[in-house]
């Protein structure tokens, strides 16, 4: 099935890594033109080199997405090199897990400048050109497909974990975030959806298994074989099980799916 991506220019937060890496592929296996964020450097070229030994070029630009400045500048940086941005996809971020007793405000705090402002500030900038570019007019049948973003968030903003709640929080703000922008730029046809992976087996998810093997005293392997024995599916997600859901929102074939939070869990979601 043509996705209809062939030439646009999409933007992925947090592209250097795990699922954002595995976005910024798919995307431009799928004809788009990729540019990766990240504040890192070193990860930028590391995962250029990859992708360029899996035929896949793209536009790494360094910036600290916490920053607003920053995010600014990236954005603009992007359109001079790519031209007006099509699809944006945040991945960007991740709050630092800690045990219940060790979260202090500073730390609450922390979670929200992780997770929550990076998102919201590369978002606020390409926001901004997309609506300039809606021409949307009093009376005219409103914009078909102005743009679109998809905001990867994770199953942690509903289902709480007792190392995860700061950066669960982080991400139930996201998802709020998400689909009460949704309902107001749909009018200008910028389509802003959310996907809400589960476990999935990233550098992050690694660090995350190592927590939990200390806390229970037992072994990193035992920790994973008993997350993944509470997935109905047996297993955590790979990678790019999770970027080819966000590849279906970026484009046209989901053209009436606005405000939207897709669990990609395995069946390991909250019951409600």
């Amino acid at each position: 099935m043509a996705l209809e991506l062939e030439g646009k220019v999409a933007l992925v937060s947090g592209g250097s890594k795990g699922i954002g890496l595995a976005v910024a592929r798919t995307l431009a296996l799928n004809g788009a033109k990729v540019a990766i964020l990240s504040r890192h450097a070193g990860n930028l070229e590391q995962a250029r080199q990859v992708l360029a030994g899996q035929g896949v070029t793209v536009l790494p630009v360094q910036a600290d997405l916490g920053d607003a400045a920053q995010a600014e500048r990236a954005v603009a940086e992007v359109e001079a090199g790519l031209g007006p941005i099509d699809i944006l996809v945040n991945s960007a971020g991740a709050a630092r897990r800690h045990e219940p007793e060790d979260l202090d405000p500073v730390r609450w705090r922390e979670a929200l400048d992780a997770k929550f402002f990076p998102y919201i500030h590369v978002q606020h900038a390409v926001l901004a050109r997309l609506r300039a570019r809606a021409r949307r007019l009093e009376g005219v049948a409103r914009q078909p497909d102005t743009g679109t973003i998809v905001n990867i968030i994770g199953v942690g903003g509903k289902q709480p974990t007792s190392t995860h709640l700061a950066g669960g929080s982080a991400n139930a703000a996201l998802m709020l975030s998400t689909v009460g922008l949704a309902a107001h730029y749909a009018r200008y046809g910028i389509r802003i959806n959310a996907v809400n992976p589960g476990f999935t087996l990233t550098e992050r998810v690694q660090q995350a298994i190592g927590l939990d093997a200390a806390r229970l005293g037992i072994s990193e392997q035992q920790a994973l074989e008993q997350g993944q024995a509470r997935v109905p599916l047996g297993r955590y997600a790979d990678p790019d099980e999770v970027a080819e859901v966000v590849l279906f929102l970026a484009g046209p074939r989901s053209s009436y799916v606005v405000g939207a939070v897709v669990p990609v869990d395995g069946g390991n979601g909250p019951l409600i």
